[in-house]
């Protein structure tokens, strides 16, 4: 089975229930010590509201793995603190950032939105390549 992770470009995107999740990441050299195998990467998201209702993004999970396959699950209310709310037509854009002991690896997950009605449901975050490309050989 040929290894997905390869072939992965370091953003995604996904839409789901009319909500769109991109993604954008890089490595992030200064913040990291591949001597001591823990490298950085920063992710850059936006969540688009495209449909008609407003929503609210109430917590997130995230899968992360590394080149060797050991993987590492996040789990929490909000991100970077806040749980946004999104009319029609809105977005909100935020940067986080995830360690890895591997030059390579890739994220996905979901966020858990509720409508103003009360209903929940998740949106896909699309899988995404970690590469600190200046580390591969």
């Amino acid at each position: 089975m040929p290894d997905l992770r390869s072939d992965l470009a370091p953003m995604s995107e996904a839409v789901t229930h009319d909500i769109r999740v991109e993604v954008l990441s890089k490595y992030s050299p200064e913040n990291s010590r591949p001597m001591e195998d823990e490298l950085v990467f920063q992710y850059t998201v936006r969540i688009t509201n495209q449909g008609t209702d407003t929503v609210q993004l109430l917590s997130r999970h995230w899968i992360i793995t590394d080149a060797l396959d050991h993987v590492h699950e996040v789990q929490g209310p909000g991100v970077v603190g806040e749980q946004p709310t999104l009319k029609p037509g809105e977005s909100y854009k935020y940067s986080s950032w995830c360690p890895l002991k591997t030059a390579t690896g890739m994220m996905r997950g979901t966020y858990q939105m509720i409508r103003a009605d009360g209903s929940r449901f998740d949106i896909e975050i699309a899988p995404f390549a970690l590469k600190a490309r200046s580390l591969i050989n």
